[in-house]
């Protein structure tokens, strides 16, 4: 479902990404070329700041939003989430927030007031909260990193999970083709 916010602004979506007809998408949101938003997923740029401003929510080209994962941002605080960049099922990311390229967000994990370079992963149930994520490092999953995380304990990205990364962007800008050659058929 495509709807206003309350200001009446309206999503912008590039015609060549597929949103699942389940997904919700209201207000302030860019959706850039080649995007997959799944099922159930909701991205909602709706809340404004005392001014009455709203800073976007950008999907970045040939990204993905997998099933159930919440984008949302507080009191009109801007969220990017880069090129080539995978949010797997059932994640929040909650603005202010800025993700970057190929980035690889697992399962349940949590992200909110943060930064997060590219290149990074953050796997399954963890929480990155208040920080800023520098390019290339792990979070394993059920982590909880915040700003008394000494980031010198974190590992950083390793080829095979960069390369898994990889993959799941690959894998889901297949699904965009294939959900836009048979969009009408639903």
């Amino acid at each position: 479902m495509i709807r206003k916010n309350p200001r009446g602004d309206l999503p912008r979506i590039h015609p060549s990404a597929f949103v699942d007809p389940t997904a919700i998408l209201c207000g302030l949101v860019v959706v850039e070329e080649n995007v997959f938003v799944g099922p159930y997923a909701v991205i909602r740029a709706d809340e404004m700041n005392q001014e009455g401003e709203i800073e976007p929510i950008v999907i970045g080209a040939h990204s993905n939003i997998q099933d159930g994962v919440v984008i949302h941002s507080k009191s009109g605080a801007g969220v990017k989430i880069g090129q080539r960049t995978s949010i797997a099922h059932r994640a929040i990311v909650h603005g202010p927030c800025s993700v970057g390229n190929g980035v690889f967000v697992g399962f349940n994990s949590v992200l909110f007031n943060c930064r997060i370079d590219d290149g990074c992963v953050v796997r399954y149930n963890a929480v990155v909260d208040g920080v800023h994520l520098p390019r290339g490092f792990y979070v394993r999953s059920t982590e909880r990193i915040g700003p008394e995380t000494d980031l010198a304990t974190l590992s950083q990205v390793s080829v095979d999970a960069s390369e898994f990364s990889e993959d799941v962007a690959r894998t889901n800008n297949e699904l965009v083709h294939g959900y836009k050659r048979i969009q009408n058929e639903f």
